[in-house]
């Protein structure tokens, strides 16, 4: 039997034991679920405590963004796959470049799919990485539930060094803040259903900040009209429909209609929608996204304001 070469006793909340599952192996079927959603649904709350700490950390990622810069996930096991998700989700979504979001795994690609041996233990890996990728005014969001995990933490100290915002996501309260991170998000979930399995609740507030953070991100920078997303990219059948289904909500206007400016606009679903709900042309609606920064509504006002 190969003995570790080194062991780390973490000091996290999500190490130990919960009171409340401890009869868990005892319970029906229907009571581990239970008990699993009982402890899930303390989530939520736990994440709406860290709001002015993501709040931070999205006008970092909009800043970087609009100054030419980019956005980096980093992290390990699952902390690494959500990262990895929420990443690529966000091209067909909100139809952004690919490199606008970049998530850098521990273990590389093959690590998505099983585990890599002593790859989050590397800091000099993390390090590495940032380097090769970084540029000053990006930002960079680790993500680590223990708020230790030295790939993260490597890759944070690289990223402040070159000149980047840092932040880090953790589920440990305990866990100083790293120097060099600009914004601590920790969220206090608490112990696991079962000790030490942070796939549990905290992948999922990792999974609920990933989702609003980028999420807000793209609100901010323009790519949703109201609650619509109209930057979306029509890749099947689905969205296809989905795209005329957007045009008709914004604008009241019938399927008929709709499909026609879509087809004017060449496709383009804001284009579209700034010439239906403006009723200036094609042209000149693609010219006042261009001068609005793709934001909808700033293109709106500007074509009232000339036709004032």
């Amino acid at each position: 039997m190969s003995v570790p070469c080194q062991t780390v006793h973490v000091d996290s909340p999500t190490e130990q034991r919960n009171p409340r599952t401890v009869d868990i192996d005892l319970m029906s079927t229907m009571g581990i679920l239970g008990a699993i959603n009982a402890e899930d649904r303390r989530v939520p709350d736990a994440v709406a405590a860290v709001l002015p700490q993501l709040a931070r950390a999205v006008d970092y990622a909009v800043e970087a963004l609009r100054g030419g810069g980019r956005v980096h996930y980093v992290g390990a096991g699952t902390s690494g796959r959500l990262a990895t998700l929420d990443a690529a989700e966000l091209v067909p979504t909100f139809n952004v470049p690919g490199d606008w979001f970049i998530a850098h795994h521990a273990g590389g690609e093959k690590a998505l799919r099983q585990a890599v041996e002593n790859a989050e233990d590397d800091a000099d890996a993390g390090a590495a990485e940032i380097a090769l990728s970084v540029r000053p005014g990006d930002f960079v969001l680790g993500l680590a539930a223990s708020g230790r995990t030295p790939y993260v933490l490597g890759a944070l100290a690289e990223a402040s060094r070159i000149g980047a915002h840092t932040g880090l996501v953790s589920a440990n309260p305990r866990a100083a803040q790293p120097p060099g991170v600009d914004v601590l998000i920790a969220v206090a979930t608490g112990p696991e259903a079962i000790a030490g399995s942070t796939r549990m609740k905290a992948g999922t507030a990792q999974k609920l900040i990933l989702t609003a953070f980028s999420s807000a991100t793209m609100i901010k920078l323009g790519k949703t009209y109201s609650n619509l997303m109209v930057s979306m990219r029509a890749t099947n059948a689905k969205l296809r429909g989905r795209t005329i289904r957007i045009l008709q909500e914004a604008t009241g206007m019938t399927m008929a209609d709709c499909s026609d400016a879509l087809t004017e606009a060449g496709g383009d679903l804001k284009v579209a929608l700034v010439h239906l709900l403006s009723g200036s042309d094609v042209t000149r609606s693609a010219e006042a996204l261009s001068s609005a920064g793709g934001h909808v509504r700033k293109a709106l006002d500007s074509l009232h304001l000339r036709a004032g």
